[in-house]
């Protein structure tokens, strides 16, 4: 039973036993990382909301519920209900909808598991398709434009920290989370490599780094304070840097550059893998870098590059602006 194994040291705000159990076993038995387990027990929380408001609770005090007595015995109607509202009123996109029922398939599997019930209600559920969307790419010039982008007001350590984390952004292709997770013994960079240890799955693999993301790096660790916080890459009170502070980084750099396509980090890393497609690297080695487990995963980049190019070739040859043809 869940209440055995203790609770799971990442457990946030929430009191559930049950989600504590589940957390603890997909971050103990199936090694996923933090970031997914945070994200798996945001989602049975948020169903364990709809239950209780289902049930009379409400949206107030749903929401500030910590504890969930209805998730153990919900049918499979509840959770056909809670997909319409995902789909209808809260508007969720096709892909965030799946993760929720993936993430109820794995928590009534762990649930079963257990013996507080003997069937798992997502198993009549019909099987939605994930849309198949190519990864958003910013142009070459565009990533020039952002990563030459200057931000007024700044101390040397923000201003050489900051252009450290965009350079290796793009330098390297790496995820946020493992930007944010780096540490002092895992960089070498007389030899351009990173020790990426806390990858997607918990997986370990070694990245490269290009010379001016080599170079930004330098030069932050000149500015770097001392601390016992073993991070890479920190904050003005000299800890790691948080999700949130990393993303507004990014966010004040595409804002100030002009660039209007709307990107995020993860955007940099597909531009990454797009760029040195384009440019002649081949996709086992594209592969590698960036983690990924098969290659079909790689091989959408294929795809990406060929519309890049359509974009790039439309906008630049004169034939289908003249109106006169």
């Amino acid at each position: 039973m869940a209440e055995s194994r203790g609770r799971w040291k990442g457990r946030s705000e929430l009191e559930d036993v049950l989600i504590d159990g589940f957390a603890a076993h997909l971050s103990l038995e199936l090694r996923r990382s933090a970031n997914t387990v945070i994200a798996y027990r945001r989602d049975v929380a948020d169903f364990g909301r709809f239950l209780a408001r289902k049930r009379g609770a409400t949206a107030k005090d749903a929401e500030g519920l910590t504890a969930f007595r209805d998730l153990p015995k919900a049918s499979a109607s509840d959770i056909r209900q809670y997909i319409m509202e995902c789909t209808g009123r809260r508007a969720y996109a096709t892909v965030s909808v799946l993760r929720k029922v993936s993430t109820l398939r794995r928590f009534y599997d762990y649930v079963r598991r257990e013996g507080l019930r003997t069937d798992n209600p997502t198993d009549d559920l019909p099987r939605m398709k994930k849309p198949k969307a190519l990864p958003h790419v910013l142009r070459a010039e565009d990533v020039s434009k952002v990563l030459r982008t200057k931000v007024a007001g700044q101390t040397d350590f923000q201003r050489l920290r900051d252009r450290a984390i965009m350079e290796v952004l793009y330098g390297s292709g790496v995820r946020r989370s493992e930007l944010i997770n780096l540490n002092m013994s895992d960089i070498d960079l007389e030899r351009r490599i990173m020790r990426i240890r806390h990858g997607k799955g918990d997986k370990e693999r070694a990245v490269l780094l290009t010379q001016a993301a080599a170079d930004a790096m330098r030069m932050y660790l000149g500015v770097r304070p001392r601390t016992s916080d073993e991070a890479f890459f920190l904050s003005r009170n000299k800890r790691r840097i948080g999700q949130v502070t990393m993303y507004e980084i990014f966010r004040t750099f595409i804002r100030l550059s002009g660039i209007r396509d709307h990107a995020t980090p993860h955007t940099m890393r597909h531009s990454f893998a797009t760029h040195l497609l384009e440019n002649g690297a081949d996709l086992v080695t594209i592969k590698e870098l960036l983690g990924h487990e098969s290659l079909s995963t790689t091989q959408i980049y294929t795809n990406v590059s060929v519309e890049h190019m359509r974009k790039t070739f439309d906008a630049a040859h004169p034939r289908d602006k003249d109106e006169r043809r």
